[in-house]
């Protein structure tokens, strides 16, 4: 289960909210493990032509209520990826679009069960109406309701405004957010098998560099690495001359290359984010000092990322490590890592800004928790000489903060 329901269930009594709703298809999956690839992509006018570009995702709502059963509403088309969730109570909206004109066939258990949701009697036109009877038959229309509301449309707004004239709407968009910094035991299972599918698909990737060699052929090897072990594409960006980052593959490394690089994979729904310097020819001894301040630098941050410490004390740690070293033009920072490729908290210096909506209002220098997953990581860019880079991901315990899996930074790569 990737929900954290412990979690949630306390922010939800601190905040005085009887039922939360997820809208956003990242947020779904958090809820109750649904996945459908489409609905991230999914808008109106897809199917709607001149329809607007608003969000319309095929699986519109999870329901949690603080007592009773968690509810998914989902649309027939795509109702069979909930065969299998914690999630039991799944509704649909619309006609099932089946044909039924032929005799039933054999269907397992599993099946039949979805078979039986999609033919059970329901009056739900759209998604929003499914949601509404969900609240109707369990007695909340006039109750406490956070609902996340950025993942709705001003018109889907509206009509459950509407449709729930005695409920207290809550924007609980934030308060989700906050409940996700936290991981499960599962989340943690997926996220380090992310960083180890990463971590290995690059190092091998990266021993292929040779100069006169297009960097593409670099990604592509890394592409089909992490394909082999199930895990799908995210990023795979590269420093150009110490000019800046590209993602767009189309540079031919040379013999004198000092490149930062930064990969990343999604596994289940996890993403892993990573870093490292390949380096096509021996680094200078000025560069290799700078590589080590960068490794002095991240290992600063990782001393100041204990339970309780502001997410900004291991930013100053980062900072101060490399203003001692004289580098001033680098932004050292960090972030969490989940269901999106950054979760709060940011391990930036305080901006004085808050993180609220309806249900919170704390300060954006979140605190550090037990069981927060998150990367730190610092570049130096240096026009015409090369960048330098090192990306670790650490999972916060009582202790301290601790290696997620093993990477080693000692030295920028250099292939043989």
């Amino acid at each position: 289960m990737l929900f954290n329901i412990t979690r949630a269930r306390e922010y939800m009594r601190r905040c005085d909210i009887d039922v939360l709703v997820a809208t956003s298809p990242v947020n779904i999956t958090y809820f109750s493990d649904y996945r459908c690839w489409i609905d991230p992509l999914f808008k109106a006018y897809m199917m709607v032509p001149g329809a607007p570009s608003d969000p319309d995702p095929t699986a519109a709502y999870a329901i949690f209520p603080l007592a009773g059963e968690p509810a998914l509403v989902t649309s027939p088309t795509f109702a069979v990826n909930a065969s299998d969730l914690w999630v039991q109570d799944v509704h649909i909206f619309g006609g099932h679009g089946l044909d039924d004109s032929l005799p039933l066939g054999d269907l397992s258990a599993t099946e039949r069960r979805i078979y039986d949701i999609l033919h059970r009697p329901q009056q739900n036109a759209t998604p929003t109406d499914a949601l509404l009877s969900v609240l109707t038959a369990r007695r909340l229309t006039d109750a406490r309701i956070g609902i996340e509301m950025e993942g709705l449309s001003p018109r889907t707004k509206d009509t459950i405004e509407a449709g729930l004239p005695k409920a207290q709407i809550k924007d609980c968009s934030n308060l989700i957010r906050l409940i996700r910094m936290v991981k499960t035991q599962d989340e943690l299972l997926w996220l380090i098998r992310s960083a180890e599918i990463n971590e290995t698909a690059a190092m091998d990737a990266l021993a292929l560099a040779r100069p006169g060699q297009p960097i593409a052929e670099v990604v592509q090897h890394y592409r089909q690495q992490i394909g082999k072990k199930g895990a799908d594409f995210d990023h795979f960006a590269f420093g150009v001359r110490g000019l800046g980052l590209a993602t767009e593959p189309h540079y031919i490394l040379t013999d004198n290359d000092i490149l930062y690089v930064d990969f990343g994979c999604i596994y289940e729904g996890y993403f892993s984010d990573s870093g490292t310097t390949l380096a096509m020819c021996e680094p200078s001894a000025t560069l290799i000092d700078r590589h080590k301040a960068l490794q002095e630098c991240v290992a600063a941050g990782v001393e100041a990322m204990t339970p309780g410490a502001k997410a900004s004390a291991a930013q100053a740690a980062m900072w101060e490590t490399l203003n001692a070293h004289g580098i001033t033009a680098s932004s050292p920072h960090g972030h969490g890592l989940g269901l999106e490729v950054r979760d709060y908290p940011i391990i930036v210096a305080d901006n004085g800004r808050r993180i609220c909506d309806d249900c919170v209002d704390s300060p954006s220098d979140l605190p550090l928790e037990v069981g927060m997953v998150l990367n730190l990581e610092a570049m130096i860019s240096m026009p015409g000489l090369g960048s330098l880079h090192i990306e670790k991901s650490f999972l916060v315990t009582p202790k301290g903060a601790r290696t997620l899996i093993s990477h080693d930074r000692t030295r920028p790569v250099q292939p043989d």
